[in-house]
Order: C-alpha cells, then sequence, then structure tokens
C-alpha cells in the first residue's frame, strides 16, 4: 500500500513541480507510465529506507543543531540519488538540479504525508 501512497504522491509531484519529471521506460501507452512511476517509488523507498535512515541516525546532532531544517536537504539529496539510479536505467526520474530536488521532496513528502492521512481510516490503524 505505501509503494502505491508513493507513486501517486510521486506523480501529483511531477505535475506541481516543474523541475521533476518521469520518463517512461517505452513510449506510448499508460501502463508503461504507471509502471515507470511504480518502479520509481520502489527505488525511492528503498533508497529513503536504507539510506536515508542511515544519514537520520548519524546526522541527528545536526538534525537538532539546524532544528530539523537539515532534513530538507537530505531528502533533496536523496531525491536526487533516486533519479541517478533509475538514469542507469535508462529511464525514470529526472530532477533538474539540487533546489528543485529538495522542492520536489517537500512537496513529495507533504503529498505522501496528506494521502496517508485519507488512507488510513480506510486501509486501518495497523500498517
Amino acid at each position: 500500500m505505501r509503494l502505491l501512497i508513493n507513486a501517486l504522491a510521486l506523480w501529483l509531484t511531477t505535475v506541481v513541480v516543474a523541475g521533476v519529471e518521469i520518463v517512461p521506460f517505452s513510449p506510448g501507452g499508460t501502463l508503461e507510465v504507471v509502471l515507470t512511476f511504480l518502479l520509481v517509488a520502489a527505488v525511492f523507498g528503498i533508497v529513503n529506507g536504507v539510506l536515508g535512515n542511515l544519514i537520520r541516525i548519524v546526522a541527528f546532532p545536526l538534525y537538532v543543531l539546524t532544528l530539523g531544517l537539515l532534513a530538507l536537504v537530505v531528502n533533496g539529496l536523496l531525491l536526487l540519488l533516486t533519479s541517478w539510479i533509475s538514469s542507469l536505467f535508462g529511464f525514470g526520474l529526472v530532477v533538474n538540479g539540487f533546489w528543485w530536488g529538495v522542492l520536489g521532496a517537500l512537496v513529495l513528502g507533504l503529498i505522501s504525508w496528506f494521502i496517508g492521512i485519507l488512507v488510513r481510516p480506510i486501509v486501518g490503524k495497523n500498517r
């Protein structure tokens, strides 16, 4: 369910933020675009789950010192890393620069949070 939420949030982020876009693995059909969003959401989930948590643990004193503003930079860098990894496959996420990555990560986080709030009563409280 989390993968679907992230894919939907990623799609809405590409609609809202001009510097973040998706290049499907095959031109044309809707199925290819949906599969690309799901693959990029999976890559982002793995990068954020593994590397993001490691960075948050190691840099915890800096998070406290900057009152959490470092999280914006770290999330932007994780989105850029996801863009780089997906570009190795020849398709996926395209981020046009660092600040677009930070803005994209902020919008992605807010949309994902909001969708999670909307879906929680439907799916149930257990995650």
